[in-house]
Formats: C-alpha cells, structure tokens, sequence
C-alpha cells in the first residue's frame, strides 16, 4: 500500500512517483480522454507535467494527486488540486481537476474523489474557493462540478484555445468554505 496523503472510500491519493510517467502517459496520449483539450500530450509534456505536480506538492501541501484504487493498488489517473496563474481574468485560482483512464470511467470515481479533494482543501489547507473550468461541450465534467456542489459562476472564450470552435467556450464553476 502506498503512502497516501490522504483516502477516500475507494481511492488513495498520493504524490506522483517516477513510476507513474508510464501509465500518465498512456491516459494523457489517449483521444478519447483528451477529447477536450487541443493535444494529445507527449511523454515528455507528461513527465514535466508529472514534474510540476511534485514541485507544485512540496510547496503548496496539494497537486493534481495521483491516483489508485484502494481494493486493486491500480493507478486510475489523476484527482486534485493545481494553482493555475494564467492569463485569463480569474487568475490567479486553485482548480480542481480530474483526468482517469477510460477503464475506470461511469464507476462515479471522479466525483468521489473530487468530494474528498475538496473536504482536504478545505479542512486541511484552510482554503477558501476553489474553481473549476471546462468547455461547454464537455458536458460529464461538467456534471461532476454540478454533483459535487460547484455552482456556475460565468461562460469566457478561453485564450488558448481560440479558433477551436469545439473547446473555445467554457464555463467557469466555483464552490466556496462553507462558513458558520
């Protein structure tokens, strides 16, 4: 079992290891699970990216987590928390994001995992608002923002990806601490 930051009922969150570039990277070079993003990533692009995460975890306390299945010790994809400073007119934020292999799709993993990421913000990091962004044509990551308390807060053009008439218009949710 490995080390993990913390658990749901089903899954174990955890700072990336080496080990992980592998099988990242054959989720990130999937079409069917980068459907909305304009690439497919490289292995290089995902070892960065896998890079960024531990940097981004040593400093911050949080990342986009690596993920396994508690019962199978199986790497799923990723689940988490990324501080994205960009240039749209939101950022700097902290998102919450999700990116699972096909094969664990439709068991409502996302969303387990997403309800548990934002208890630890929360609870844990003492964080106060976390957002979440997607274009409007990926309507089941938008329906885990929905179940797991997101509200929309605004539709944009996203910069990056303007021209692609299919991922330019997105939705930006939020969900904030509830205070007593």
């Amino acid at each position: 079992m490995a080390d993990y930051i913390f658990t749901s009922q089903r899954l174990g969150f955890r700072n990336w290891v080496s080990a992980d570039v592998p099988s990242m990277t054959e989720i990130s070079a999937n079409k069917e699970v980068m459907e909305f993003f304009p690439y497919e990533a490289t292995p290089a692009q995902t070892k960065t990216f896998i890079e960024r995460m531990q940097t981004m975890f040593t400093e911050n306390g949080y990342c986009y987590f690596a993920v396994d299945r508690i019962d199978t010790n199986e790497f799923i994809g990723f689940i988490g928390l990324c501080y994205q400073k960009n240039n749209l007119s939101f950022s700097p934020y902290i998102d919450i994001g999700w990116r699972l292999s096909p094969k664990h799709w439709g068991n409502g993993f996302a969303t387990e995992g997403a309800k548990r990421c934002l208890q630890y913000a929360f609870e844990k990091l003492k964080l106060k608002t976390i957002l979440s962004t997607a274009p409007l044509a990926n309507i089941k990551s938008i329906a885990v923002m929905e179940k797991i308390g997101m509200s929309k807060k605004f539709e944009f053009i996203h910069p990056k990806l303007l021209g692609n008439k299919y991922l330019e218009n997105c939705v930006c949710y939020s969900v904030s601490k509830k205070t007593s």
